[in-house]
């Protein structure tokens, strides 16, 4: 997209020189979009270093060969994740909702900074849509089961490593990012707008949403899942219940209100849906004493609904925190919605300082040497969730290196902490999380990348691995479509005009969410200096 939003990525880049392999991409120039981005438009690439455009055109056409080695040439499908050869055989046998949406967007991203010809993204993302077409779903709300092999399209009835049986879930937030896939490619692709559009807009989240609590469940299960918290319901008129989760996705600063601003924008969800997510609990008597520290704020009143203005005090600083204090959570919706735009006294002042804060741990109170906390592999094996401890409402939190370090904080009136469990020991840092800060502090995410392809075997044919233990030095050697998706979307914004958030922020959307974000102050604040 060439005429959307361009922020401080590109303005505040200085000059930075690596030496990075660098594979083969198309020379055809980028196709314009005929998307409907509601942003504002502003100069193209005014003041970007030449020398840091390369290093950022590198990352990406690395980035995008291992979607090239992840997608199965007979269905269009990635697979979830890729061993570090990037050779057929290791790729995983099963994908999901999302992984689908991030190669959507990715290819997208491919086009636009030069990687592949228009008539090569037409056909790979129409041999995607036409497969999409062909899967299984849950006819009634139009949603997508949450594994499919991406070999032939077929559901995953048995998990590959234990074979054990996989149930038949479908997921709001995995809905919400193909949804977000199909959104770009349908603004991105005008070709395939009709096919993109109608898969879409099949897609009904206010199915997820429980106007009771005011707030989105997990997913359901078309069956019963001998799950003891399931709840039956019918929230969007099936003809038929389901077994919808017990827990809701009650906390407003994480990656499932993707689903919920789409289920706004079409008109499935109300707008009220938007003041009903906890920006933090509120911090009267000792309810919540379970959650990670009392917060300070106080109560608002939008548009008729009461919001309890909360955040969290962190190394002098107040931000609304995330659920388990991930970088994901808080920042891969923004790839998209350009929060801080639509919401400058909120977003605008709250994505920041949750950039800032995760620097800082990692620098400063870990010590570390580096930084970016957020869900992957895990280099010792397995996946995992890390984070800020202090960044989550969830008392225990995600956690930033192996040893599951925590921070016991008091809760004032109700109980002392104990303080650090322990001394910081083999952090753990994911090279997408340095690049959704890239928009918010450029040169330190720049910075933390280079340090973390420097000092480590981190880097290989399809860009960063997934995860460096920095003590131990071990490295997760796969990629997941997910995190490559993540990074793909942050390069596409940074190199070519915010053309990701310029085909997912339409004006439909634009109409609907800017109003509510517009209105309303968050309880962040920076530190006095």
């Amino acid at each position: 997209m060439r005429s959307s939003v361009r922020t401080p990525i590109l303005g505040a880049l200085s000059a930075l020189a690596l030496t990075l392999p660098v594979h083969a991409a198309a020379t055809a120039a980028p196709a314009t979009s005929a998307g409907t981005a509601g942003v504002t438009t502003s100069q193209q690439d005014a003041g970007f270093p030449t020398a840091r455009k390369a290093v950022l055109q590198r990352y990406v056409t690395d980035t995008w060969h291992s979607f090239e080695a992840m997608v199965d040439p007979a269905t269009g499908l990635p697979a979830d994740n890729i061993g570090g050869d990037l050779t057929a055989s290791s790729r995983s046998s099963y994908t999901s909702p999302t992984n689908i949406g991030a190669y959507l967007w990715s290819t997208v991203v491919a086009r636009d900074s030069g990687l592949i010809t228009d008539a090569e993204a037409r056909q790979r993302i129409g041999q995607t849509l036409d497969t999409l077409s062909r899967l299984d779903r849950h006819e009634a709300s139009g949603m997508f089961y949450n594994w499919y092999d991406p070999a032939t399209g077929d559901r995953v009835t048995t998990w590959p490593d234990d074979g054990s049986q996989v149930k038949q879930f479908l997921s709001s937030v995995d809905n919400g990012w193909l949804a977000t896939g199909l959104l770009v490619a349908e603004n991105a692709v005008p070709a395939l707008h009709d096919e993109a559009h109608a898969l879409r807009t099949q897609m009904n989240f206010g199915c997820f949403y429980d106007p009771a609590e005011n707030q989105l469940r997990g997913g359901f299960w078309e069956t019963d899942p001998q799950d003891g918290a399931a709840v039956t319901g019918d929230y969007c008129g099936m003809g038929t219940d389901v077994w919808y989760t017990g827990h809701h996705y009650g906390a407003f600063n994480t990656e499932p209100r993707m689903a919920s601003y789409l289920g706004i924008a079409a008109g499935q969800i109300p707008a009220r849906h938007y003041w009903g997510m906890a920006r933090t609990f509120p911090n009267e008597g000792c309810d919540y004493d379970w959650t990670e520290t009392r917060a300070v704020g106080e109560w608002k009143t939008y548009d008729g609904e009461r919001v309890f203005e909360g955040a969290l005090p962190y190394r002098g600083m107040d931000i609304v925190p995330t659920w388990g204090g991930s970088m994901f959570e808080a920042l891969m919706v923004p790839l998209f919605v350009p929060e801080e735009t639509w919401g400058p006294r909120s977003w605008g002042v709250n994505h920041p300082l949750y950039v800032q804060a995760q620097i800082e741990h990692g620098l400063d109170e870990a010590g570390y040497g580096y930084w970016g906390f957020s869900p992957s592999d895990d280099p010792a094996g397995g996946y995992r969730e890390y984070g800020v401890d202090q960044l989550g409402m969830d008392g225990p939190g995600y956690t930033s290196d192996e040893e599951r370090t925590t921070v016991d904080q008091a809760y004032e009136g109700c109980h002392d902490g104990t303080g650090v469990s322990g001394e910081y020991g083999d952090g753990v840092v994911t090279p997408h999380a340095s690049f959704l800060a890239l928009r918010y502090k450029p040169g330190a995410a720049l910075a933390n990348l280079r340090k973390i392809r420097t000092h480590f075997d981190a880097y290989g044919e399809g860009g960063f691995y997934d995860a460096v233990a920095t003590q131990s030095g071990r490295v997760a050697h796969e990629y997941l479509s997910l995190d490559q998706g993540m990074i793909m979307a942050a390069l596409g914004n940074a190199l070519d005009g915010d053309d990701v958030r310029g085909y997912a922020a339409t004006r439909q959307m634009r109409d609907a969410l800017e109003p509510l974000m517009r209105q309303e102050v968050f309880a962040s604040a920076p530190r006095e200096e």
